[in-house]
């Protein structure tokens, strides 16, 4: 008995550690990535700085660089008729109507912030995801197929009506890993290399004129926006067949012309930005990580994390749309951003931060407003007036009803005794005694996960405090 007993604790010790390795594994790979994606963030910058400014030391890095991204989607599209329409018309006058094609196709690639790669001849390559990566890149290829599409359909059909040939496009997408080599210093080029590209190719190859055609890798990533239609498979090589797919509109309920399908409304705009908040929270959370001062124990980027997920789990109880949980999510996101500026009033810096970023990231201003008010509704004493402020003051102040209070509540009095701002710990504890006992939750949710708990930590609390002492 006593053999096994010492056996099940070794197994147990084995365990444990075993979990520790890995933890320590997924630390140092998330690490990695970071100082990858950094490294990469800094290339783009020196790229963009004129040679003379540089200093000795980057005068001589060489002129390209090497890039590599695991998730971008690539567009490829092939313009059909150019041979034809150049033998009954001036060789000009198809090179101005090419150039003017090209022109329309970059200003969509520049609206959904698409990386144009190159143009040879009638064939137009651009890429998403590249050189900045983000988890909406397949949407926003496919969006600017669509537009592309559009464009080229009302052009035939002026041309036709003049009785002059026009051209017809073929067109594929592909999304996955690619190497991308880049140029230049004032004006920077992107050359994109891998089999995404080539499946690309190969897609628009398969495709049939005027259609957009894209593989299941895109497919799995937009089929809940958007209506496509099943097209067969094609041999690739090394990866066996692989399925096709025709994109044919955006689902008519988040279509805002519902007939042809090609122009996002309200409801898949809300969608798009929840699904883009990914990006978002790792580029807030990587500057409240490289920029929050060291003395805040309790304000730190794992407050900010854990308050956005009560944010969206208590606004789910409440019953609020997506809108609205998108909404909460921004705001606790951006909630304590304004400890980069300064501790006190740090609310209204967080605000300030909001408005400058969210533009950016494609918020409309009544949004914006919205999330400043839902933020400012966090200073303390907590006086919410709408259900979205009730909600993320209980979300802020969640900890209090928590299993894990006291030492959760003690890095708060780590951070302000590091400030001056408390002079002991069991002060500290009279002052939570206070605050627990006057304190209430806002929302049925919070009330129904944590009041009760909340309760017993007032009596934990009291019978670790020293009554005599001041």
């Amino acid at each position: 008995m006593e053999e096994n007993k010492e056996l099940v604790f070794r197994i147990q010790k084995l365990i444990n550690e075993n979990k520790e390795l890995n933890s320590q594994f997924k630390k140092l790979k998330q690490e990695n990535e970071k100082l990858g994606n950094e490294n990469r963030k800094y290339k783009h910058l020196i790229a963009k700085i004129p040679a003379d400014v540089l200093p000795k030391g980057l005068k001589s890095a060489p002129k390209s660089k090497t890039l590599r991204f695991r998730m971008a989607t690539v567009l490829y599209l092939d313009i059909q008729g150019f041979k034809k329409i150049s033998e009954s018309m001036k060789s000009e006058q198809v090179i101005d109507e090419l150039d003017q094609i090209i022109f329309h196709f970059n200003n969509i690639v520049e609206k959904y912030k698409i990386q144009k790669i190159k143009t040879i001849g009638d064939a137009y390559m651009c890429a998403g995801g590249v050189p900045v990566k983000n988890i909406t890149n397949p949407i926003d290829v496919v969006l600017a197929a669509l537009e592309m599409e559009e464009y080229l359909g009302k052009l035939k059909e002026e041309y036709e009506e003049q009785g002059r040939k026009f051209w017809d496009l073929r067109l594929g997408i592909h999304t996955g890993a690619v190497t991308a080599t880049m140029q230049g210093r004032k004006k920077i080029s992107y050359d994109l290399k891998g089999d995404t590209v080539n499946i690309a190719t190969r897609m628009a190859a398969a495709s049939e004129l005027g259609m957009i055609n894209m593989s299941v890798m895109t497919y799995e990533l937009v089929k809940p926006y958007f209506d496509c239609e099943y097209h067969g498979k094609i041999p690739v090589k090394y990866k066996g067949d692989m399925e096709m797919y025709f994109l044919k509109r955006i689902k008519k309920k988040f279509s805002e012309n519902r007939k042809i399908g090609t122009k996002p409304n309200e409801i898949f705009r809300v969608k798009y930005l929840i699904r883009q908040f990914t990006d978002l929270q790792e580029m807030i959370l990587d500057k409240l990580e490289r920029e929050l001062p060291k003395y805040l124990f309790y304000h730190n980027y794992k407050h900010t994390i854990d308050v956005v997920n009560q944010a969206e789990l208590i606004g789910y109880g409440e019953g609020v749309d997506d809108e609205a949980i998108l909404l909460l999510m921004t705001a606790a996101l951006f909630h304590d951003a304004g400890h980069t500026i300064g501790y006190d009033n740090h609310e209204y810096f967080g605000t300030e931060i909001a408005r400058e970023w969210l533009p950016r990231f494609n918020y409309s201003q009544k949004q914006i407003d919205e999330i400043c008010d839902i933020i400012m509704a966090t200073k303390l004493p907590p006086q919410p007036k709408t259900l979205l402020q009730t909600i993320i003051c209980d979300s802020d102040l969640d900890y209090l009803g928590r299993s894990d209070f006291i030492p959760v509540s003690n890095t708060l009095y780590e951070e302000l005794k590091a400030q001056n701002k408390m002079a002991s710990l069991n002060a500290w504890n009279k002052i939570q005694v206070k605050f627990l006992s006057a304190h209430h939750f806002f929302t049925k949710t919070a009330n129904s996960l944590r009041e009760v708990n909340k309760q017993a930590q007032i009596e934990r609390i009291k019978a670790i405090i020293n009554w005599d002492e001041d």
